[in-house]
């Protein structure tokens, strides 16, 4: 009889609402979805809407987009150490205010 309530409040909470979980089951209940275990709370919205139809609302960047430009700083930070260690200054100059800069861009879109 619980497994029924909780469907049923599940339904009628709208999607942000949600926990992560019941995300996950509801986007489990979509076959157009692969991949749920692997999303976050952000991503599961935006895929369920996706796959629902409804409109997507754009005003933060998508969590996805924040992670590749971490990853791009990492690649940075990696190229500026092998400047740092071959006494390369200028360029690891340069490159610091690249990730200086990246950085800034994931601060707004958080």
């Amino acid at each position: 009889m619980g497994s029924k309530k909780k469907e049923k409040e599940a339904k009628e909470k709208p999607l942000e609402k949600m926990t992560a979980k019941e995300l996950r089951e509801v986007a489990l209940a979509i076959p157009d979805i692969t991949g749920v275990h692997g999303m976050n709370k952000a991503e599961l919205i935006n895929a369920i809407k996706l796959a629902k139809g409804i409109e997507i609302e754009s005003g933060k960047k998508t969590s996805s987009e924040v992670r590749e430009i971490k990853k791009k700083i990492g690649e940075l930070k990696a190229k500026r150490g092998t400047f740092l260690e071959s006494n390369d200054n200028k360029m690891a100059a340069i490159y610091k205010r690249r990730i200086i800069r990246l950085k800034k861009k994931t601060r707004k879109a958080a």
